[in-house]
């Protein structure tokens, strides 16, 4: 069997070593699994499903968690998925994702796929430059746009498929674009990464917007990790190592959020909670305030994730050229809310093998 097979309830519980928070570990096959990348959702709105990637059928695949049950049903049976560009619809209805091929859309009651947009070439493939090459795409808040980074020659370009009435277009122009994300607060407004060396970018779904929403101080700082602070109109982003920082995309004040070294960092739905990993040192996953000027951050539980990613340990070296880095993608931790706010996913490997865990949050 392959897609629509069911597979047992494979969750077991852990208490963290140091923190004592709950933690349920939600995959147990010996190969390795991920969520979608720590800016895209993991589960619907109303977490009738965490969707995620599995590779134990020998080669990646989309899976669900029926949470009611805790079954695992296996979505796709594609040779050529993207495996990081999947991405549910808040309203439960569909899960998105591209192959080599196309971009499709996945009915979750019938699990009928719609071929939505043929493509002429592979996208997203940047040498070199893990983000931009790992395929992430982003659906508008109001379930209707879904964009998609494609490279055509040496420039980037958005795909824009209007998942309502069907249309498609594209637009924009950059040397690079990856990391897509749509504004919680604005359906046709969304963020994305421009080249490591001018990085944070916002456009418009229409194109009439396609600007640079700020510069970097210096040639040694290393702006990455972004992500909107909903309610704000803020895109916070980690100013590796030293912290986090957010700008207002509509006065384009920065203000600091933390000094704390977040590495990947997302914040809850309701914009009022960061939770992030860390690396070198690895001191596990942490809480700070998305609204507070240089929070604190608190010890929720230690990922003990393996995080591979020498470059981390360095200072900025994408100055001059791109750079082959070798950061698989699925050791690192990626932490995220659940829409509810009561559980923080995350990706480990500290079994041997990269499984799904997902740790109790309890705020102070």
């Amino acid at each position: 069997m392959g897609k629509g097979q069911l597979h047992a309830d494979e969750s077991s519980w852990q208490v963290d070593p140091v923190t004592g928070a709950r933690l349920r570990q939600v995959t147990s096959a010996p190969c390795i699994h991920h969520h979608p990348f720590f800016f895209v959702p993991a589960y619907d709105r109303d977490m009738r499903y965490l969707f995620f990637v599995s590779h134990r059928s020998g080669r990646p695949q989309i899976y669900a968690q029926i949470r009611q049950t805790g079954q695992l049903l296996q979505l796709t049976d594609h040779e050529d998925l993207i495996a990081w560009s999947l991405h549910p619809t808040r309203d439960g209805r569909h899960l998105l994702f591209t192959t080599r091929r196309g971009a499709f859309r996945l009915h979750l009651d019938s699990l009928h796929e719609d071929l939505l947009y043929a493509f002429e070439q592979q996208p997203n493939h940047v040498p070199g430059m893990v983000g931009a090459a790992m395929g992430t795409t982003t659906v508008s808040h109001d379930d209707r746009w879904w964009a998609i980074p494609m490279r055509q020659k040496d420039r980037s370009q958005m795909l824009f498929i209007d998942l309502k009435h069907g249309r498609s277009h594209i637009t924009l122009d950059n040397a690079s674009i990856g990391h897509p994300q749509f504004c919680p607060d604005d359906p046709e407004l969304i963020f994305y990464a421009g080249p490591m060396t001018d990085r944070l970018w916002i456009a418009s779904v229409d194109g009439r917007l396609n600007e640079r929403l700020h510069q970097r101080a210096h040639d040694l700082q290393w702006i990455t990790h972004e992500s909107w602070i909903a309610g704000s109109f803020e895109v916070a982003f980690v100013d590796w190592p030293h912290g986090m920082q957010a700008i207002d995309v509509r006065t384009r004040a920065v203000r600091k959020i933390t000094g704390f070294a977040a590495w990947h960092a997302h914040p809850d739905d309701s914009g009022q909670m960061f939770v992030c990993d860390t690396h070198f040192p690895d001191r596990g996953l942490h809480l700070f305030r998305a609204r507070h000027n240089d929070a604190p951050a608190r010890l929720l539980c230690l990922s003990q994730a393996s995080s591979v990613g020498a470059h981390w340990a360095h200072p900025f070296p994408y100055n001059h050229r791109p750079v082959e880095v070798y950061a698989p993608q699925h050791t690192h931790p990626h932490p995220r809310f659940s829409p509810d706010g009561q559980w923080v996913l995350f990706t480990s490997d500290r079994s041997g093998h990269a499984q799904l865990y997902e740790c109790e949050v309890r705020i102070d």
